[in-house]
């Protein structure tokens, strides 16, 4: 998190940093590599996250990766959106998960485009879901 609140640090007020989605999700930044465009980040699972089958929501997964992706785009590239996100799901996690892992990375640039992918695992490395993200870089700060 500091890497990034360094790097807006002449812009204070511009940004909100950190998101409050990420403080409002909890997320943990666990591991960060700007040579490798690499980042993992925890998130718990919660009560308030679960479907009506026990299992945390897509959409909550979903934000989870998206939290993990956007911090990342911040630091690789001027400012840039999410065009696309796309999730697989293969395993639920439950409370007894615990936390879920997030590991992102940074593949592919082109001119103005961002691609991104993504794992979220659980604490023993299964992998519950991957994703691909598209970013589209709108200007400088």
């Amino acid at each position: 998190m500091q890497q990034i609140i360094n790097k807006v640090d002449d812009q204070a007020g511009k940004f909100l940093v950190p998101p409050p989605v990420f403080t409002t999700m909890h997320g943990e930044f666990l591991a960060l590599d700007l040579d490798a465009g690499t980042i993992k980040v925890s998130f718990p699972v919660l009560e308030e996250y679960l479907n009506p089958y026990g299992t945390m929501q897509g959409g909550m997964i979903a934000a989870a990766v998206d939290n993990t992706i956007g911090p990342l785009s911040f630091l690789v590239a001027p400012v840039n959106v999410t065009r696309n996100l796309e999730l697989k799901y293969s395993q639920p996690a439950t409370l007894q998960t615990g936390c879920i892992y997030v590991s992102a990375e940074l593949f592919e640039r082109q001119g103005r485009q961002l691609f991104f992918k993504a794992k979220v695992m659980d604490s023993d490395g299964l992998i519950l879901a991957r994703a691909k993200a598209t970013h589209w870089i709108i200007g400088q700060y």
